[in-house]
């Protein structure tokens, strides 16, 4: 796919939403993080819907993937970021398939985690995405060249409470768990969603509780900032 012409802003950074319910968690994380930034969001619920029938990732649903993220990049995108954690084959493939920055929504989490230990657990909510976010973290630690462990605890009824607009009784169940990870060095927040609960958590346990948005953001930044030629845009 050819370059996108020099776009008219270049921080215009297209956010690729599988659930409503990540939204608005990460367009927080831009208003503190990188307010410059010109935001677009698409969404298509209809890839969570699907992909929680599927044990695992098909290549059906990994084109399905690539073209709504190359809509995206069409659309003058200097940046990419997923908000899902459950497509993560898909987003390699998005990344090679276009010349600017895709980011996945936990890589920036994962690096601040190993940054406080090596025994790591994970609250997860979205039972589909903890095959393919171990398979990152797995990858993420090899490429780093450190051993580390994952523990994870899918809090069950959550996401569907969240759903339904119970963001108070999520954060709950959420927390409810977080003290069976109280020995770990960190704690992640599995999914953009789940940052809603980490004051519920931080209030159950004394070690640090990590979430995706903020660090996703920041590092989107660097990448795109990086990317950008002095002057503005990108080829």
């Amino acid at each position: 796919m050819p370059a996108n012409p020099t776009p008219s802003n270049p921080s215009r950074i297209v956010l690729l939403h599988a659930t409503p319910i990540a939204m608005a968690p990460v367009q927080t994380a831009f208003a503190e993080c990188w307010p410059e930034a010109e935001i677009v969001n698409l969404l298509d619920d209809g890839l969570t819907i699907d992909r929680a029938r599927e044990a695992d990732l098909s290549p059906a649903m990994i084109e399905r993937f690539v073209a709504f993220g190359q809509y995206g990049y069409r659309m003058d995108a200097a940046g990419i970021l997923v908000t899902c954690s459950a497509f993560g084959p898909a987003i390699d493939r998005l990344a090679d398939s276009v010349p600017v920055p895709v980011l996945k929504p936990n890589e920036a989490m994962f690096k601040a985690a190993l940054a406080g230990g090596r025994t790591i657990g994970m609250l997860a909510t979205f039972a589909p995405s903890v095959s393919t976010m171990t398979d990152e973290f797995d990858e993420y630690v090899a490429r780093a060249g450190v051993k580390a462990t994952l523990t994870t605890i899918v809090v069950k009824d959550a996401i569907d409470l969240l759903r339904k607009g119970d963001a108070d009784s999520h954060n709950r169940l959420v927390a409810e768990r977080a003290s069976e990870l109280a020995h770990c060095d960190a704690i992640m927040l599995a999914h953009f969603s789940t940052s809603r609960a980490a004051a519920a958590v931080r209030a159950r346990v004394s070690v640090p509780v990590l979430t995706a948005p903020h660090a996703a953001v920041e590092r989107m930044r660097s990448l795109v900032e990086a990317a950008t030629p002095a002057g503005g845009g990108h080829g």
